[in-house]
């Protein structure tokens, strides 16, 4: 039953705070499907703990296959920002309809360069030759006017579930 409020006109109860839960599950929904991490420098325990962080945001997304080639170009740009640079770094991977994001953030202005072809002895090069292999798009860019360092991000395509 409708409270009255002066004057005699009938009074919602309860829809302005039906429609506040709906917009906060809204919004927690729509916050699961991004993970935003800051990375302390050199600390390559990031790596896999940031790799499993993906792998749980990507769950329902995508086929296996995909999630696969998205942790590992993580944690390849993720080693890459915290080997190369000498301070921390960021990482924002973001679901969207259309497919996914991730950028990594470091704060050297120094922009990688893939190599042509990596060596086939040793451990190291490999990371941007297989970005530029597996992801659909992939690039660097300024964070912003004025701000220090660079964004390196991958985007796969696919379904979110």
């Amino acid at each position: 039953m409708g409270r009255q409020a002066r004057g005699g006109s009938p009074v919602s109860v309860g829809s302005t705070t039906t429609t506040a839960r709906q917009d906060a599950k809204s919004a927690e929904e729509e916050e699961a499907r991004q993970l935003r991490r800051t990375l302390g420098r050199a600390d390559l325990k990031a790596v896999p703990e940031t790799r499993r962080a993906v792998r749980e945001l990507l769950r329902h997304w995508g086929d296996p296959g995909q999630s696969e080639i998205a942790e590992l170009l993580t944690s390849e740009l993720v080693t890459n920002a915290l080997v190369h640079t000498d301070r921390e770094a960021e990482i924002t991977a973001t679901v969207r309809p259309d497919g996914l994001r991730v950028e990594v953030r470091d704060y050297t202005g120094r922009r990688p360069e893939p190599r042509a072809r990596p060596a086939d002895d040793g451990t190291h090069g490999r990371g941007l030759f297989l970005v530029e292999s597996l992801a659909d798009a992939w690039g660097v860019s300024a964070p912003g006017p004025g701000d220090p360092g660079k964004v390196v991000w991958f985007e796969l395509t696919g379904d979110a579930a």
